[in-house]
């Protein structure tokens, strides 16, 4: 199925002209302030092959390492970046099922079908992942990563009896039905969604103070999609994105190569072209 289709050609464009805005706010910050951050997911591809948005893409995926998300966060809790966005995770809001950040343009909104039912300022929002240190030993790494994966994914279950799948068929079909399944189980077991998170978000920065050769975002489809070398990703450097210049990872081939494989550089079949078409949008004035 194209979820490109969803979307009008019209609609796109704007929704991505006003993702731009967001981004260049959120540079501007980062930069005043200190913060290292760096494009990663669909962000990285569209920067290297098109200079910019996927034509069909409809968000913005920025990673920062721990220290520097934590102060972000610290950071756009104040005034004057809280006069114009919001701070959107299972933090700031009990009902957020994910384990990232949003950081929501106020006066939008946007929400998915899958979050039809969270209650909250979800707007038109930049992405942001959270990217842990990891375990030079590979048992521990897969340990780590495996109970990171594990409670972050449960924390989605515990608020949606089904969340999206990028497949379908007999296999999405049995998924789906396992998730429902889990879904009421939780429920009716009256697991905390917030002991969930802690747990997830505990495992996740455990080796924080640990000095360790590679970092992973652990909470992706699956839990090694987004490992990379910390001098792959540091130090970061900048390029064009649809006129303005962003940070990325320093060796930002090598993060391609291993989240996306050696031909990323090629355009996907029309029915692996995913976005997030809304449940709900409102562009704003």
């Amino acid at each position: 199925m194209n979820l490109y289709s969803k979307y009008d050609e019209e609609t796109l464009k704007k929704l991505q002209h006003i993702e731009l805005g967001i981004l260049k706010d959120f540079d501007a910050l980062c930069r005043k302030h200190g913060i290292t951050y760096f494009a990663c997911g669909g962000t990285t591809i569209g920067t290297v092959r098109h200079h910019g948005f996927i034509p069909w893409d409809d968000d913005i995926d920025v990673g920062m390492l721990r220290r520097d998300y934590e102060k972000f966060l610290r950071v756009a809790s104040r005034k004057p970046y809280t006069d114009k966005y919001t701070v959107i995770n299972a933090e700031t809001l009990p009902s957020y099922p994910l384990m990232t950040t949003r950081w929501c343009k106020k006066g939008t909104r946007f929400k998915e079908k899958a979050l039809q039912h969270v209650e909250g300022d979800l707007g038109i929002f930049l992405d942001l992942y959270c990217f842990d240190n990891i375990p030079d030993n590979e048992l521990l790494m897969k340990l780590q990563a495996w109970r990171a994966w594990l409670y972050g994914k449960l924390l989605i279950l515990y608020w949606l009896d089904e969340p999206v799948l990028y497949f379908g068929g007999l296999r999405g079909r049995i998924v789906t039905a396992i998730c429902r399944y889990a879904h009421v189980m939780l429920r009716k077991l009256n697991v905390s969604p917030a002991f969930l998170y802690r747990k997830a978000k505990a495992i996740s920065w455990s080796y924080r103070k640990k000095d360790t050769k590679r970092v992973n975002y652990l909470h992706d489809p699956k839990p090694f999609m987004s490992i990379m070398n910390r001098s792959d990703v540091l130090p970061t450097t900048r390029m064009e994105y649809d006129g303005l210049m962003i940070s990325v990872p320093g060796n930002i081939k090598a993060y391609l190569k291993h989240r996306f494989g050696d031909d990323y550089m090629t355009l996907p079949p029309e029915e692996k072209r995913h976005n997030h078409p809304p449940y709900e949008l409102d562009l704003g004035e």
